[in-house]
Parts: structure tokens; C-alpha cells; sequence
């Protein structure tokens, strides 16, 4: 079992100032649950090497079982420190490609004609294809073998407008995850804000927030079973 996780590469919020990435947490999480399946884990980003945590997944208050694990394993930090270039990656080998979140994948994924490649090509394939939180924004211009938008008449879930209005990005980000999804005719779903929920719909897995991001991973371990 192989399993490809995207990462962003991108660490500005905006023209804030604040720096971003990948939220923490949201890679941990499904990190440890692919491992712990027994799954081989190739990590990439788009500029290669260590992509940027957010500072504010890497706070005290923003602590878990998976990102303390993270922080005692030194061999899945060093993966990380590593991860090879989205450009020199095919879809060849791989079972299932996955999307931790944060706020990066905004700027950069979401727009990267090497990750749109590799999904289009998943979704071709008939293989899993998971994101969670701000990961769906992945979908943005991913097309299906139909030539719409592939997330169109599925059920899918990402970060909420009302989780964005409550850390107080709305203003910030280019785009709001929910208003794409549903923009690209997809039917979005939610659950509370802040509580775990998970969509599968074929072989295409959603997760809304941090808290739903060992359960995306599980769903998507489920596909390959």
C-alpha cells in the first residue's frame, strides 16, 4: 500500500505579515494512521525539502496525541524535512493521494498544474483521492474525464465560511473553500463547526477541520481495504 501526501510549500498569509502552511495536525494525524496501517508514505511538495508549518498549529494550545508523537519521531521528521518535488512525481506506483490542510494549499495548490496533474490522473484511475480542511481548495480547477469541475454533483466538505469568519481570515484568503466547492457544483455538506466530519462519495474522501483529519484518513484507508 502507497500512499502520496501533498504538502504546500507556500508561507505567507496574504499580506499580512503572519506567516502560514500546512497545518500541523491535519499531516500528523493521517500521517500516523497510514503508518500504523502498514502503508508506505511518499511526501512531496510543491518546491521540495520542508514545507512550512503554521506557528499556530505548532503552539502549545494546538497540541495532540499525533503532533506530540510527530515531535518524538525523528524518522517522520526527517521525511518531512525531505519531501521531493510535486513536478517529479507521477501518479505511477502510488494506491491513493492525500491532502493535509492549512491555509498554504490556498495560495499555491490550489492553483499548481502539477497537483491538479496527479489528481486528474487519480480520479482517472478510479484511486482514492483525499483533503481535508482547506485541502479541498485542491479542486479548484480539477477537471473529471466529462470535462466538469470533478468535485460536481459529489458530496464534499471542506472549511467552513463560518470556521473562516471565527479565526478571522474571510478578508484574507483568496478564496473561501465552501464557496468554491459549491461554485464547482459540488453538493457541500457540514457538520458542526469545529466537530470531526467526513464525506466519502465514490473514491473521493472530504474532511471539514483539523478535528476531522484521522477520520479522513481512515475513510481513505477503508477504500484500499
Amino acid at each position: 500500500m502507497k500512499i502520496l501526501m501533498v504538502l504546500t510549500s507556500h508561507d505567507q498569509l496574504g499580506d499580512t505579515g503572519h506567516k502560514t502552511g500546512f497545518w500541523l495536525e491535519e499531516f500528523a494525524a493521517p500521517y500516523f494512521v497510514f503508518k500504523d496501517a502498514g502503508a508506505e508514505i511518499t511526501l512531496a511538495s510543491p518546491k521540495g525539502g520542508q514545507p512550512p508549518i503554521d506557528p499556530s498549529s505548532d503552539g502549545d494550545d494546538a497540541q495532540t496525541d499525533d503532533t506530540r508523537r510527530f515531535k518524538g519521531d525523528k524518522d517522520a521528521q526527517q521525511q518531512l524535512a525531505s519531501t521531493i518535488t510535486l513536478a517529479d512525481v507521477t501518479e505511477d506506483g502510488f494506491d491513493a493521494i492525500f491532502y493535509p490542510g492549512g491555509h498554504g494549499p490556498l495560495w499555491d495548490l490550489a492553483e499548481d498544474a502539477d497537483s491538479r496533474r496527479l489528481i486528474e490522473a487519480f480520479a482517472a484511475a478510479d484511486r482514492p483521492v483525499g483533503a481535508v480542511c482547506h485541502a479541498p481548495a485542491v479542486f479548484r480547477h480539477t477537471q473529471g474525464g466529462d470535462g466538469k469541475p470533478l468535485v460536481s454533483g459529489r458530496r464534499v466538505t471542506g472549511f467552513t465560511n463560518s470556521e473562516e469568519e471565527a479565526v478571522d481570515l474571510t478578508n484574507v484568503v483568496p478564496f473561501l473553500v465552501e464557496d468554491m466547492l459549491k461554485a464547482n457544483g459540488g453538493q457541500f455538506e457540514r457538520g458542526d463547526d469545529w466537530a470531526d466530519f467526513v464525506l466519502r462519495d465514490g473514491k473521493l474522501v472530504t474532511g471539514q477541520n483539523p478535528a476531522s483529519s484521522a477520520s479522513a484518513a481512515k475513510e481513505l484507508l477503508a477504500l484500499l481495504g
